[in-house]
């Protein structure tokens, strides 16, 4: 019997190009996004579903999780959907910071709170988050981002031991910089003057970053690797840039990787 994975966040990027590789490995694809009715593309493949989902809606977390239920046993749960909020704290309205927590951070605990009855029912599964180099380290002027994507790393290794006990796996996706509409489409930003110095630094180095951005089908590589592979592992590090990050503030200890990028940007 084939497969099923239920993804997030799939009208666009690595939660489409998950979508697509997974379908093209045999797999059912239960595709959700805010607006299905849009989607041309995955709607033309064979064995996608597509589903209506704003992962800060409970209401419509709880019916499209139903309706997923009810069309296959569901083998691995891919929490994608989020997007970056940038700008000193100063800057940020309430609204905005909600609006980040709730999706980014709040959308994934409640998607996975509403399909854990279902996998432990089943006595197998698998739950896959995308988090971020984010996840495991700072940059400026992104700190609510940051705060749901440490979070994410955090509640994941917490999780682990409760669903373990119920052969349920968790694993989280940390990709760097990715060729994807983010810097564009899921990027909410606010400017303050008194940080315009930081700003200027940091849109600069964003643009020469994303000359360094893989393709959004070499993220969904490392999915389908996770979805696949059998290891009790939780983080798996997505590009050569995380991968590098990583592997740097590793060597050097938090604090002083922090002081080294402290240096990048303050001088």
């Amino acid at each position: 019997m084939n497969k099923t994975i239920f993804i997030t966040g799939a009208s666009a990027g690595m939660g489409k190009a998950t979508a697509k590789l997974f379908q093209s490995k045999g797999w059912n694809v239960i595709a959700t996004m805010r607006n299905p009715e849009k989607e041309t593309e995955l709607n033309q493949l064979d064995n996608i579903t597509l589903l209506p989902l704003d992962v800060t809606n409970l209401e419509q977390i709880s019916s499209t999780v139903k309706q997923a239920i009810a069309l296959h046993p569901i083998d691995v749960v891919f929490n994608n959907a989020g997007y970056g909020l940038m700008g000193a704290l100063e800057a940020l309205s309430d609204e905005q910071i909600l609006r980040e927590i709730n999706t980014n951070l709040l959308g994934v605990i409640r998607v996975t709170h509403a399909f854990i009855p279902h996998l432990r029912e089943q006595k197998s599964g698998l739950f896959i988050s995308t988090t971020s180099m984010g996840g495991f380290m700072g940059f400026p002027l992104h700190s609510i981002y940051h705060a749901t994507k440490f979070g994410i790393e955090g509640w994941s290794e917490s999780i682990s031991f409760e669903l373990g006990l119920h052969n349920i796996g968790i694993k989280t996706v940390a990709p760097g910089a990715t060729a994807t509409d983010f810097l564009n489409r899921s990027l909410d930003n606010s400017l303050h003057p008194a940080y315009h110095e930081l700003e200027d630094k940091l849109f600069s180095m964003a643009d020469s970053m994303m000359h360094l951005a893989i393709p959004a089908e070499q993220i969904a590589e490392v999915v389908y690797e996770a979805a696949t592979d059998g290891k009790d592992q939780i983080r798996y590090i997505a590009g050569e840039d995380s991968k590098a990050m990583f592997a740097r503030r590793s060597e050097l200890g938090a604090e002083d990787f922090r002081k080294e990028i402290t240096k990048q940007f303050l001088g």
